[in-house]
């Protein structure tokens, strides 16, 4: 009897590994990928990796530090809202100033009354010196004279800090420079901002109070090619160039617009300015127009291809 136990345990053994054995053995189909990763349309084309950002005939985003601190008292607009040269953007509490402003207008006023005062003495003097000379004596004459002038004198430097004045308090109504897009607020009513910006809490570091993008009508996309692969790089007049938006099955073509003829570390896309970076890169841009069915937002990664047709074509008819 026990024997027969052994014989049995022993054989659903081997019946459990040759079912284990085929069940394991299946070769199992692996799933398609959900989007199809980015490849080079080009036969001899160079990779880069670019960022979206928004498009600039020159320069890059407009990063707005305030010209004098204080605490903000209202902000008259949302990201992503499109605004025209010279709007109103960021108030700046200028009850101080505005007091100011105030104080100074009346001491022009009185500046002014004054000079008023003191010409019409002189005329007086004048007027009697006229018709008698010896009711006037020279020297009170003299003295209304200069009287006259310190008057104007003063009248003048009191108008020249009341300007000024006016300026400074101008300086409290943060505006926009340009036309373009509200990219990104880094404030709240009631933070206080100085020359550096505004505290980041998050990254324990001081940011611009606002960043502004230029025209929606184009996108920039900004590329940086690896300073081994510049050599690589055709004429700007045949550059021709395809991003790859990752996570989609998506090629848009690329216009070039310039390139900026400085090779610097690359630390861009990390945005780390302590760390220390080997590789040093060529930042070249180009655009696209902003399409209507796609999200796309400035600060997103991308993958770029530019082809070196050209360049090789050159080299082969030089040999």
């Amino acid at each position: 009897m026990r024997n027969k136990i052994i014989f049995i345990l022993a054989f659903a053994g081997v019946l459990i590994g040759l079912v284990s054995a085929y069940i394991f053995g299946i070769e199992k189909k692996p799933q398609p990928p959900v989007f199809k990763p980015a490849s080079n349309p080009y036969t001899d084309g160079i990779y880069a990796e670019g960022i979206i950002e928004s498009y600039q005939t020159s320069g890059a985003n407009i990063n707005m530090y305030p010209e004098i601190p204080g605490t903000i008292s209202h902000i008259f607009v949302d990201e992503g809202n499109a605004v025209k040269k010279g709007a109103p953007l960021i108030q700046i509490d200028d009850s101080v100033q505005r007091a100011t402003v105030e104080q100074q207008k009346a001491q022009v006023e009185l500046a002014s009354a004054s000079f008023k005062s003191a010409e019409d003495q002189l005329n007086k003097q004048k007027k009697s010196y006229e018709l008698e000379p010896r009711s006037v004596s020279k020297n009170d004459l003299d003295n209304a004279e200069n009287a006259v002038n310190v008057a104007r004198a003063n009248v003048e430097v009191m108008r020249k800090q009341y300007e000024l004045s006016q300026t400074l308090l101008s300086k409290y109504s943060i505006k926009a420079p340009a036309d373009g897009v509200i990219l990104s607020i880094n404030t709240s009513v009631g933070s206080y901002i100085s020359a550096q910006g505004t505290y980041n809490t998050y990254t324990q570091g001081f940011s611009p109070i606002l960043v502004m993008g230029g025209s929606q009508t184009y996108i920039g996309v900004r590329c940086y090619i690896d300073e081994i692969l510049i050599h690589r790089l055709p004429k700007t007049s045949h550059m021709s160039a395809t991003m790859h938006i990752r996570g989609t099955d998506i090629d848009i073509p690329l216009e070039y617009v310039r390139v900026q003829p400085y090779v610097s570390p690359k630390i861009e896309l990390s945005n780390q300015r302590a760390e220390r970076v080997d590789v040093r890169v060529l930042p070249v841009i180009f655009r696209f127009e902003r399409p209507k069915n796609i999200s796309i937002y400035p600060g997103q990664l991308v993958d770029v291809y530019i082809s070196a047709a050209e360049l090789r074509t050159n080299n082969t008819s030089s040999r």
